[in-house]
């Protein structure tokens, strides 16, 4: 995809791909929406950046700490967002999915909110249709991975 000269965490035009658009797209809200901006996308794939893993106040914190495989969460959250930027682009209202499985997950450290870098949710498109999409993704902070795995995204799934 050829953005020309927009920088690759706006929308073509100039919008900010930050927390408050973010937070406007993605079906979290308040402290339930982790990521703080867009680093960059394409039609296949999308990096984002989340501070809230070192706050005392992080909605998935147990016990007193925010275990690893929580960054699921961060991962499936960037996916939700680059669905709806490529719901934006095609002129289109984005469409609630569902995490419906994770697989291949690998978790490279036992907990996220001992770590003092920034985040990174990176999460590639592999497949998908009108009703699933299947990414692959990566949390790392500091340039070390943190975990990986795939998830499933279906569509037009109601929740009881």
């Amino acid at each position: 995809m050829s953005l020309g000269t927009t920088p690759f965490n706006r929308l073509p035009g100039g919008t900010c791909l930050d927390r408050g658009w973010i937070e406007s797209h993605i079906p979290h809200r308040g402290r339930m929406c982790l990521l703080d901006e867009v680093l960059s996308w394409d039609t296949a794939r999308i990096r984002c950046r989340a501070t809230s893993h070192r706050l005392a106040d992080n909605p998935l914190r147990a016990h007193g700490r925010l275990g690893a495989a929580c960054g699921v969460e961060y991962a499936a959250q960037a996916m939700a967002v680059h669905g709806a930027i490529m719901a934006h682009m095609a002129g289109a209202q984005p469409r609630a999915g569902l995490l419906t499985s994770v697989r291949n997950l690998v978790l490279l450290v036992s907990r996220l909110d001992d770590l003092e870098s920034d985040l990174i949710a990176l999460a590639a498109r592999l497949a998908g249709d009108e009703s699933s999409t299947l990414y692959e993704f990566t949390v790392s902070s500091g340039g070390h991975d943190l975990l990986t795995g795939r998830a499933s995204i279906v569509f037009g799934v109601t929740q009881a």
